[in-house]
């Protein structure tokens, strides 16, 4: 079928907001049209070439980020707290998995969120849902809740603001190797996984000060690191207006984010989105949960990758850690089937949230954990390859998810709960998960075994 930026507008569409100024929002999407890309095709074909190494088996996926980022927090200090927590996870899965990492912030333009009911009421008041400050405001007013077109422009500004400051610190040295001691965290300095974290640093950086005395001179690899972005492709709009073509490469490109995914909510095979994302050039992020059968999913395989490209598809499973055992098998083996050279990653945060007895929102570090050892024990002994974790999280000094090596209590959530919508691992959980996952892949490492170029190991366990 013929493919245009535009022709997910014939297929059904879902979870996108009613704009009451039909005139207004055409005029911000030409605008939006009109404004220079947020990343390039290099970087986004930089990309597909290592996730598709990550396919094989020779590197590991680590996204995190916010449930949704908000614009007041489009903060210097924001922003380097959640970058540096990303480069403390990933120094510990190098460390500890022997294998490189790839970067991938859920940020620079997480803004959109999809809702189950297009209307909330509070005390007999209705009003449009919270979508995220791509599309509305917070707050339970008449005026906040309007959605408003002039919110995509900001978007799309602090989605820009927020990759320049990135890029310039990534470019600057901050994620220098030679000085890992800056991406400390106050706050996991009261952590007991704070010596092992020491211990880590120590042993890297003995490494490098070894391996440039034999080489004699500054190893420029390790002064700088990649990193990507993604985000939910939901607002297709937004998405339609960055989406261009680029001089010396075929097809179309999604210029707004390296890697744009599709939740569960607009998975249709009829659906607009997968219709969208069926035509650019992007890796694809695919959501997969409890719902999703062995048949849907072989159909979104054929559907966003029927040439069976390496990199092009990351398939995020989601289950929740009572469910992975039952739902998990079958959707291997559909993927062994097709001989789809797919990412596996590991979503362990939403298929385990729950509300306490007061109704606040949380997850429980156990569930998480355990949905997280499932998934590297189902994967091995299926002769699959786990080649990726998916974190909510955030660098600041949060208390939204129970648990962990500080045993957080359900008394602790009123302590710091500043979540617009779904609850985060903190700096210190977020690290606590990082180095069971570390753990993990050594375990895995020690038996090695050959993966073949469709992501499937030649042994189980």
């Amino acid at each position: 079928m013929e493919w245009t930026p535009t022709s997910w507008q014939s297929k059904n569409v879902k979870q996108q907001p009613t704009y009451p100024d039909a005139e207004e929002l055409e005029r911000v999407v030409d605008e939006l049209s009109r404004l220079p890309p947020l990343v390039t095709s290099w970087e986004v074909e930089s990309l597909k070439a290592q996730l598709a190494e990550a396919a094989a088996g020779k590197r590991f996926l680590l996204q995190g980020g916010d449930c949704a980022e908000v614009f007041d927090e489009c903060e210097s200090s924001v922003i380097a707290n959640k970058l540096k927590i990303l480069l403390q996870m990933s120094l510990v899965l190098v460390h500890g998995g022997k294998r490189p990492v790839i970067r991938v912030g859920r940020f620079a333009g997480q803004y959109a969120k999809p809702r189950s009911s297009d209307l909330e009421t509070r005390d007999g008041v209705t009003l449009p849902s919270y979508r995220g400050d791509l599309v509305n405001g917070f707050a339970f007013t008449e005026a906040s809740r309007r959605p408003d077109p002039q919110r995509l422009l900001r978007g799309y500004e602090r989605a820009s603001l927020t990759l320049n400051f990135i890029r310039s610190l990534v470019d600057g040295g901050f994620a220098d190797l030679h000085h890992p001691e800056y991406w400390d965290l106050d706050f996991v300095e009261h952590s007991p996984m704070a010596a092992e974290y020491r211990r880590i640093i120590d042993t890297i950086s003995d490494s490098i000060q070894f391996m440039e005395t034999l080489a004699g001179r500054l190893e420029g690899a390790i002064q700088r690191v990649d990193f990507f972005t993604s985000h939910e492709g939901l607002h297709l709009l937004y998405e339609q207006a960055q989406t261009r073509r680029v001089p010396h490469r075929p097809g179309w490109y999604n210029l707004a984010t390296h890697m744009p995914w599709i939740g569960m909510r607009t998975a249709d095979l009829d659906g607009a989105h997968v219709e969208y994302c069926r035509g650019i050039q992007n890796p694809i992020g695919v959501k997969v949960g409890p719902s999703m059968t062995p048949e849907w999913l072989a159909g979104l395989l054929v559907r966003l990758n029927p040439r069976r490209e390496p990199g092009r598809l990351v398939l995020i499973h989601r289950f929740g850690h009572d469910r992975i055992a039952d739902c998990l098998p079958p959707l291997i083996e559909i993927v062994r089937e097709a001989e789809q050279p797919v990412v596996w990653c590991c979503d362990p945060m939403h298929g385990n949230t729950q509300k306490t007895q007061s109704g606040i929102k949380t997850r429980r570090f156990d569930d998480i954990l355990a949905e997280l050892e499932q998934a590297f024990d189902i994967h091995r002994a299926m002769g699959s390859y786990l080649g990726g974790v998916h974190c909510e999280l955030t660098g600041e000094d949060v208390t939204e998810c129970t648990g962990g090596a500080r045993g957080l209590d359900e008394e602790s959530l009123t302590h710091k709960y500043t979540t617009f919508v779904d609850p985060r691992l903190n700096c210190e959980q977020a690290l606590e998960i990082a180095m069971l996952v570390a753990r993990r892949m050594a375990q895995t490492a020690e038996r090695p075994a050959a993966v073949t170029a469709a992501g499937h190991s030649t042994a189980a366990a």
